[in-house]
């Protein structure tokens, strides 16, 4: 009896051995890989991050300073080139998309604090349309306040528009400063040649008549003027539309206060 007790006990023990065998290996491979991994997700740059977590649909990797999209196409991220502020307002890379905060504490924006003022606009062609047919080919009505305003589907942003809406109808004082609004537009913007945020169907201004605009009130002004700062948007309307992803034209030191934006990796 005691044989086959030690004869049994040996074979199990080769048993464990050989299962312990099969899987230390194994193991190793699955630890190597998640560091691979992680090493690999490591070496993309924070900002880029961003824009993966903000635009999960669209899928976009990142090689070598590249965003690489899903038909194979890429855009640079960083092309290395120091500019000047009005440089950055007509040729700005991805990377200094996010060279300014977009501060929520401060009620007046520093000095040139124009956080997502600049765009680079070759990103936001390839994801919501090169010309005013294409971008139209995405956007959707949308019963804003009395009038129908045509706003993007592409990323969730019209949805997120109409939660906005549903958040602000709960609150009567607010509705007078939504009225009159205006979204979609396909237009350059104001004395530059570049496109407004308008062109690709996500941004929406509010009533004009309680907006400021920074040349309405300083029509001499230039890029880098010092300029005061004006605003009769309640904070209540600028909260919740931040809460849903869209950032206000109000946080800008070039203020324009009636602008909202969906440009959700900014909040992030």
């Amino acid at each position: 009896m005691n044989n086959n007790y030690h004869k049994h006990l040996f074979v199990g023990r080769c048993i464990l051995s050989i299962f312990a065998g099969c899987s230390h290996p194994a193991n190793k491979q699955s630890k190597g890989t998640k560091k691979d991994t992680l090493l690999i997700k490591d070496s993309i740059p924070q900002n880029v991050k961003k824009i993966i977590k903000a635009y999960p649909n669209l899928n976009i990797l990142y090689k070598e300073n590249h965003l690489i999209f899903d038909d194979g196409t890429s855009i640079v991220y960083d092309d290395g080139k120091k500019k000047a502020f009005e440089e950055m307002l007509d040729d700005c890379d991805i990377e200094k998309m996010f060279s300014m905060s977009y501060d929520k504490t401060s009620v007046i924006p520093a000095y040139l604090n124009d956080c997502g003022r600049s765009r680079n606009e070759a990103f936001f062609q390839k994801i919501y349309g090169k010309s005013e047919s294409e971008v139209r080919k995405n956007l959707v009505k949308i019963d804003w306040f009395g009038v129908q305003i045509l706003f993007t589907k592409i990323n969730g942003a019209s949805i997120q528009l109409e939660k906005v809406k549903q958040e602000l109808m709960q609150h009567e004082h607010l509705k007078k400063y939504l009225t009159n609004s205006s979204s979609f537009y396909w237009r350059k913007v104001r004395g530059a040649n570049r496109q407004s945020a308008h062109s690709y169907g996500i941004a929406i201004d509010i009533n004009t008549s309680y907006s400021n605009y920074w040349l309405w009130s300083n029509p001499k002004a230039n890029e880098t003027s010092k300029i005061k700062y004006e605003n009769q948007i309640p904070v209540e309307i600028v909260n919740i539309f931040e809460k849903h992803g869209f950032i206000w034209g109000g946080r800008w030191y070039h203020y324009d206060t009636m602008h909202f934006e969906y440009r959700p990796e900014l909040l992030i």
